[in-house]
């Protein structure tokens, strides 16, 4: 049973915060795609960031799409939070998902053509990566009898939480090493914030107009998404701005970030090694 607006002035409002929302982040995006196409290069950007990253948007669509699209889910939501509670999940959240899982694996992709130094992903990523599908594989198992869809896809909305709090790590911690947030694009971080912001005031929103906040406890993941991006990107945001300026704006060619040459993500251990020999000056 589909709930009803109190309001057609705040269910407009509610429609146009989610799609400016999913502009913004959808296009929060593309200033990475940008720089690393016009540098030929990734070096700067953290490779555990864009695979934590994908991993969360990719459980975040499952959770968004399954809510939804599907009678059976929204039923058991209903059942557990009210039938008179809308359901918290909207068009634009399956749109901003699918947009992006979709770029994220545009970023591993540049990743896999252009230079990039000698950064590796990390035994600790590689860890949590196959924790976290390994724990998908034995929920399913776990919730095919029974049909437990909603406490499934509350398990996928949890795991996706706590990756969007780690993912920024690696990345902050990077910047912090070189002392610069060179090649990574600060743009990504404003339109998040904005984007944050925006879906946050969607939020509020539906809460005015339904009075009732079940709509932040029925959705904890959307909300604890919105609070720990504003807070990273709060965070990028001082080390651009006023930890390291002066490192940021520094115009480098990608040659002289690193003058290694691009090195295959899965070295071969019967690849030769080039040896620097010194060549005899001419008399």
């Amino acid at each position: 049973m589909e709930v009803a607006w109190n309001s057609h002035v705040l269910e407009v409002t509610y429609t146009v915060l989610g799609w400016v929302a999913f502009v913004i982040w959808s296009c929060s995006l593309y200033p990475q795609v940008f720089l690393n196409y016009f540098r030929k290069s990734v070096v700067g950007l953290n490779f555990n960031y864009l695979l934590l990253n994908n991993t969360k948007h990719t459980l975040y669509l499952i959770y968004n799409t399954a809510l939804y699209f599907s009678p059976a889910v929204q039923f058991q939501y209903q059942v557990k939070y009210g039938f008179d509670e809308m359901i918290p999940v909207a068009a634009n959240d399956v749109a901003f998902s699918t947009h992006c899982v979709l770029l994220t694996a545009v970023l591993l992709i540049q990743v896999a053509i252009y230079e990039r130094g000698d950064q590796s992903l990390s035994k600790i990523t590689i860890g949590i990566i196959t924790t976290v599908w390994i724990t998908v594989a034995i929920c399913s198992f776990i919730a095919f009898p029974s049909k437990s869809w909603l406490w499934l896809i509350s398990i996928f909305n949890i795991m996706q939480v706590i990756l969007a709090t780690i993912k920024y790590i690696p990345q902050a911690v990077m910047n912090f090493k070189r002392k610069s947030t060179c090649g990574f694009s600060i743009g990504n971080i404003l339109l998040d914030f904005t984007g944050g912001m925006t879906n946050y005031s969607q939020m509020v929103t539906q809460s005015i107009d339904q009075n009732s906040w079940v709509n932040f406890s029925g959705n904890i993941g959307k909300v604890l998404l919105s609070l720990v991006s504003i807070f990273f990107d709060i965070l990028f945001m001082c080390q651009h701005y006023v930890l390291y300026p002066s490192m940021s704006v520094a115009s480098t060619q990608p040659s002289k970030l690193n003058e290694k040459l691009t090195e295959p993500l899965i070295k071969s251990h019967v690849q030769p090694v080039t040896a620097n020999i010194p060549v005899a000056e001419s008399v």
